[in-house]
């Protein structure tokens, strides 16, 4: 059951706070991302706790006139896990489960942000992810997913745009087991290809939100599938009794270009969601899969760097910038006659094989 003390990064188990523990890769992060209206601006935000590597990191990245700007910021956690600011990136939480301030001051590469999360309905605890590869432990944290607006502003080189209500988005707070920093020296034997398959749809209309996810071996067998609709206000979300996705791919890429995701509510009713990707935001830019500045690397005492690029000129299938997550429009059609336009994300990580999706190796793409 959540709590409000599950909104501070202090976990040691993927577990809520009344369990501790400990892991060499344990972690605890924040996590945010918001959009314009019109899609046309897009920004997100990461913060890491690694206790057991004495180090945390944040990330704040934007995207406005298709180029992606991104500051990453590391430092020496000196074992004090509530001071949640690294260099110009700090996180605040104001009301546990409620309110969240997303800060970005000051700092020599011109990327400044002041943003204040509300939520629009209560946080959805997802299934716990647990995944073994043989007897070694990959992956066990508990997940808690957010949807929500904003206010406040974004500055790009002195540019300031102004975010208002109508800024939707999605926030998560993770923590458990990851891979994190380094990579092990010894792996698991025999070795075996690398493969994984992950799918996140948090999704935002008028007066509802929906929330889709896959976690899939080769075979396409989902080893953690889940679904949620809710309304908008205090009611708890309606957990789907099943659900399941299809995804149109682009020609020689591994992203979408097209997506459906079909659920079951406990009813039997049937919801259908249809997405369309209008662009990519590369999460290397939040540190996932960065090859220097990946979370929990070791940069110094402190350390902050830059880069920026421009979106339409990316290759896609360079391996940095396989995971993405696709601002979509959203078509969503329900029971007695239901139908609503909305915004979300499509999330996608997909390396090695997924018979499903027709791939074999670790990075062949869609014909």
């Amino acid at each position: 059951m959540l709590s409000k003390a599950d909104d501070y990064p202090v976990h040691q188990l993927p577990e809520p706070i009344a369990t501790a523990g400990s892991d060499r890769n344990f972690y605890d992060r924040y996590f945010f991302n918001g959009y314009a209206p019109d899609a046309s601006s897009f920004f997100a935000c990461a913060l890491g706790v690694y206790p057991h590597l004495n180090i945390m990191d944040a990330s704040f990245s934007v995207i406005d006139g298709g180029v992606q700007h991104n500051l990453r910021a590391s430092r020496i956690l000196n074992m004090e896990r509530m001071d949640t600011q690294v260099g110009p990136i700090a996180i605040d939480v104001i009301e546990p489960l409620k309110t969240l301030r997303v800060r970005v001051g000051k700092n020599e590469h011109g990327i400044e942000a002041d943003l204040v999360f509300t939520a629009r309905a209560r946080p959805v605890e997802e299934p716990r992810f647990t995944y073994r590869i043989g007897p070694s432990i990959f992956m066990d944290y508990t997940r808690l997913t957010q949807n929500g607006s904003y206010e406040g502003f974004i500055a790009i080189h002195g540019r300031r745009i102004a975010v208002n209500s109508e800024w939707l988005g999605t926030r998560d707070r993770s923590w458990g087991i990851r891979p994190v920093g380094l990579q092990n020296p010894q792996p698991i034997a025999p070795p075996r290809l690398p493969q994984f398959y992950w799918i996140w749809a948090p999704l935002n209309f008028e007066d509802r939100f929906m929330l889709y996810h896959n976690n899939a071996e080769a075979n396409g067998r989902p080893w953690n599938q889940a679904s949620v609709i809710g309304t908008i206000g205090d009611a708890d979300a309606v957990h789907m009794t099943s659900s399941g996705s299809k995804i149109d791919f682009k020609s020689g890429t591994r992203h979408a270009k097209g997506a459906v995701i079909e659920t079951t509510d406990p009813e039997g009713n049937s919801w259908r969601a249809t997405i369309t990707p209008k662009y990519n935001f590369y999460m290397s830019g939040i540190g996932y899969t960065h090859p220097e500045w990946g979370h929990g690397h070791f940069k110094g005492e402190n350390a902050l760097g830059y880069d920026e690029y421009e979106t339409a000129s990316v290759n896609e299938n360079d391996p940095r910038f396989l995971h993405v997550q696709a601002i979509s429009s959203v078509k969503l059609e329900g029971p007695n006659g239901l139908k609503q336009d909305g915004i979300g994300v499509l999330e996608q990580l997909i390396i090695g094989p997924h018979a499903p999706s027709g791939f074999k190796e670790i990075f062949d793409t869609a014909p």
